[in-house]
């Protein structure tokens, strides 16, 4: 269904794709695979219309293309589902799902009852039961991603590529998701399939190809190559040194240590309905739940951009009101939001820009901005996170989602906060960038700073955390702390209805 033959692609100061050749077949789901900065998503671009190459040829349903523009793609047969929700936002979720090619009337005006109808089918047969003609960002990121992923599907399309489709989705919609790449699969239909998430890879994949470094390393079937000669073949390193990699944080009991954060029967509307936990210094504390159980909420108050309605927050034993960020910084606190690209990173401006946003005060004087200042600090966490960039004043947009991730923790760890606080730190990451910031978070626990790690990947809280706390539909409903972190008991304390209703804390045994 698709060759690509010895595909460049050059980019001022970097080289992105050297000679990569990649073929997949119909019926066939094909993972596309490597560290971030590898090439895959410079590869898709350039299949896509996004990019020109700069050399290579590429073949697809057995015709030379050139495709100049996503759209010509598009009318092509190729359809494409990208992690950042691709939708309008003031638009209803039936336009979007039709858009470009709405049903008309004979007279040539657009036939509203048609496209409603048609939308509504075709989200019913993904298991989507919404208001078509309500507005797309009245819904979840998650409702958002399926409605994405919808559209994608009903193009009639002869190859999809899913770049992390399931980075936003709770387990139900990623069975969801599941089946329907099986339909795909059954009518013939290629896939390329791009996530970081190994167990989605070795159930759904056929085939894996990998990428390192804008080189093509090789391809095999998903059934014939073992998860650590996979991830050693992504990273350059070798088994044993991979083994290591998933090594578990050991446990520090910080209870001795001064309370930094303490919440008491803190609530926000219907999101946020009583929380309370203590977070000490120098430890990690995860918050663990389901897709909207709220840990998202309360992170953002603590961190100042949302204002509580109810209970007490105490920082460094003094009761405060945090009414906007620069309030929460003052006091110490930093937050990394979940979604970097519309929360985080300034695109257009350069890495050192964004790597000293924040700190701006600390590296001025009289407003003037010390040059010599800001340059050493930009080294110093270029050098310490590893932030691989040709030079401080390459444009962060052109940066890989890893690197992207390196530089907003520097701009935070830049304040010296107190409490830092990661939002789905590793989400849309690779492995290699995922456990060096695992290894940068138990650097900074063992100097003394306070974090508190949200994420939907529970094995990624029982690897990183001292103690684990457990909400859901914004109730705290239990705490694992040591051996009891593992994903089974999260799983219990979560379907322990008993403990919401009765304002007890679920329990957990051994064994």
């Amino acid at each position: 269904m698709l060759r690509m033959e010895s595909i460049t692609k050059k980019f001022p100061g970097v080289m992105a794709l050297k000679g990569v050749s990649f073929e997949v077949y119909p019926g066939e789901i094909h993972a596309l695979m490597g560290e971030n900065g590898a090439g895959k998503s410079t590869l898709i671009k350039i299949l896509t219309g996004v990019y020109q190459r700069d050399g290579g040829n590429v073949l697809f349903d057995g015709k030379k293309v050139n495709f100049k523009t996503p759209l010509e793609a598009q009318e092509g047969g190729i359809s494409t589902i990208y992690q950042e929700v691709s939708l309008i936002p003031n638009l209803t979720i039936a336009e979007n799902v039709m858009l470009g090619r709405e049903p008309k009337t004979k007279w040539g005006s657009i036939d509203w009852k048609k496209v409603y109808k048609e939308a509504e089918i075709i989200l019913s047969s993904l298991g989507i039961t919404v208001d078509v003609k309500k507005s797309v960002n009245e819904y979840s990121t998650a409702i958002q991603q399926m409605v994405s992923i919808a559209r994608s599907v009903s193009m009639k399309a002869k190859l999809v590529i899913m770049d992390e489709p399931t980075s936003s989705l709770d387990d139900k919609e990623v069975e969801v998701l599941y089946k329907v790449m099986n339909q795909l699969k059954a009518q013939g239909i290629a896939i390329i399939f791009v996530s970081h998430r190994l167990e989605e890879i070795y159930k759904m994949c056929d085939k894996i190809s990998v990428l390192r470094d804008g080189s093509y390393i090789g391809t095999w079937k998903t059934s014939e190559l073992q998860q650590e000669s996979l991830i050693a073949r992504m990273i350059g390193k070798s088994e044993r040194e991979v083994a290591s990699l998933s090594d578990k944080r050991e446990a520090l009991d910080k209870s001795g240590e001064s309370v930094l954060i303490q919440l008491e029967g803190v609530k926000q509307g219907n999101k946020v309905r009583n929380v309370h936990f203590s977070l000490h210094q120098g430890e990690i504390l995860g918050l663990a739940g389901l897709l909207g159980s709220g840990r998202s909420e309360v992170a953002k108050i603590i961190a100042g951009i949302d204002g509580k309605e109810e209970g007490t927050l105490q920082i460094h034993g003094k009761e405060v009101n945090l009414y906007n960020t620069k309030q929460a910084i003052q006091k110490g606190v930093a937050i990394l939001t979940e979604n970097r690209k519309t929360e985080g990173i300034i695109p257009n401006m350069s890495v050192r820009e964004n790597i000293t946003l924040a700190c701006l005060p600390k590296i001025s004087k009289f407003s003037f901005i010390s040059k010599r200042k800001q340059a050493k600090l930009v080294d110093q966490y270029i050098r310490r996170l590893g932030i691989k960039t040709p030079n401080p004043e390459q444009k962060i947009k052109n940066l890989s989602g890893g690197n992207q991730q390196k530089v907003l923790l520097a701009r935070w760890l830049a304040l010296n906060p107190d409490l830092l606080i990661l939002d789905e730190p590793t989400r849309g990451i690779d492995i290699g960038a995922k456990a060096e910031i695992h290894s940068l978070m138990d650097e900074l626990s063992a100097n003394g700073l306070s974090l508190l790690i949200i994420s939907s990947e529970f094995d990624e809280l029982i690897q990183n955390t001292d103690r684990i706390i457990v909400l859901k539909d914004g109730v705290r409903v239990g705490e694992l702390q040591g051996e009891e972190r593992t994903q089974d008991n999260i799983m219990a304390v979560i379907a322990n209805e008993g403990g919401i209703g009765e304002g007890k804390e679920a329990t957990v045994t051994h064994g």
